[in-house]
């Protein structure tokens, strides 16, 4: 390749380029999983907390790589288990029921409003038959007079 400059990494054949980024059907099954099981690591006064073991030595980010919730008592830091957030799963869920209570109260009036500009649906887009014909006999006479000029 004498166009790549030296600096450049050039793939080698068993090496292979993406073409396309793929969502991977495990990333796509966990958003959905999330998003009905909304977690928080905010806690009430009630809530005990539970510890998350990520390890002996393990700090902020550790613990928030293994989807775990820091948290500092005392002098040291410990990762405990996140919480339902049963107050953003219920605002999820109406905002869910609302839009599509919303889709389906439109639907059919974009349907009635495509469907009434439609002539094979509305008789009244197609002219009659008599209307037809007068305007076939206008056209008609109209081409004869014009003829002879």
């Amino acid at each position: 390749s004498g166009f790549a400059p030296a600096t450049q990494h050039v793939l080698e054949k068993s090496e292979v380029a993406p073409s396309k980024p793929h969502v991977k059907l495990k990333d796509a099954y966990e958003t959905l999983v999330s998003f009905f099981r909304p977690m928080t690591c905010h806690h009430k006064d009630e809530q005990t907390l539970i510890p998350c073991h990520v390890g002996e030595d393990f700090n902020t980010t550790d613990c928030l790589e293994n989807k775990c919730c820091p948290s500092k008592t005392s002098s040291e830091l410990k990762c405990h288990m996140p919480f339902k957030d049963n107050m953003q799963l219920t605002f999820r869920l109406l905002v869910l029921v609302a839009g599509g209570f919303l889709i389906l109260g439109c639907l059919p009036f974009c349907c009635c409003a495509c469907l009434q500009r439609s002539q094979c649906f509305n008789p009244l887009r197609r002219a009659s038959k008599e209307v037809e014909k007068i305007v076939w006999k206008k056209r008609a006479c109209s081409e004869d007079t014009h003829d002879p000029l």
